[in-house]
């Protein structure tokens, strides 16, 4: 979690919603991170989850993350929860929950679905407080 809240604080820095997100294998070897990149590339999907998601599969040269850790500072959304399963994650870890958008287990659960083919173990609340202070200091100047 601390690479993803540095990840998080960069976001930050450069006008981006605060989120990092960190993918590490069995070993805890890390294989791919990301943060939010929406506003930089103008790209929808430039989320945090998504780009680590990707980074690692280049690394692995493959799709299936099977047995590996998404670390993300804040509750993977739904687009983000879909690209997760799809990759077949085993685990996610996250910091603030989100609870207008959530689809780890506040708004949505779809991570533990069971009537989906394949779910993750869902770990909420690490770090919370510092993932939550990061959100707070973009949010509250824009509201």
């Amino acid at each position: 979690m601390d690479r993803a809240l540095v990840l998080a604080r960069q976001a930050l820095d450069a006008a981006e919603v605060p989120v990092g997100a960190v993918v590490t294998d069995a070993a805890g070897r890390t294989l791919g991170e990301g943060r939010n990149e929406r506003e930089t590339t103008g790209d929808p999907t430039a989320h945090a989850e998504v780009l680590a998601l990707r980074r690692a599969a280049a690394v692995l040269g493959s799709w299936n993350l099977e047995g590996c850790t998404l670390t993300v500072t804040l509750e993977p959304c739904l687009m983000c929860a879909g690209a997760i399963l799809q990759a077949r994650v085993g685990r996610v870890v996250f910091g603030a929950w989100d609870d207008k958008a959530g689809a780890a287990g506040s708004m949505y659960d779809v991570l533990r679905d069971r009537r989906l083919p394949y779910r993750a173990e869902v770990v909420g609340g690490l770090e919370q407080d510092a993932a939550a202070s990061l959100l707070r200091e973009f949010f509250d100047p824009r509201r």
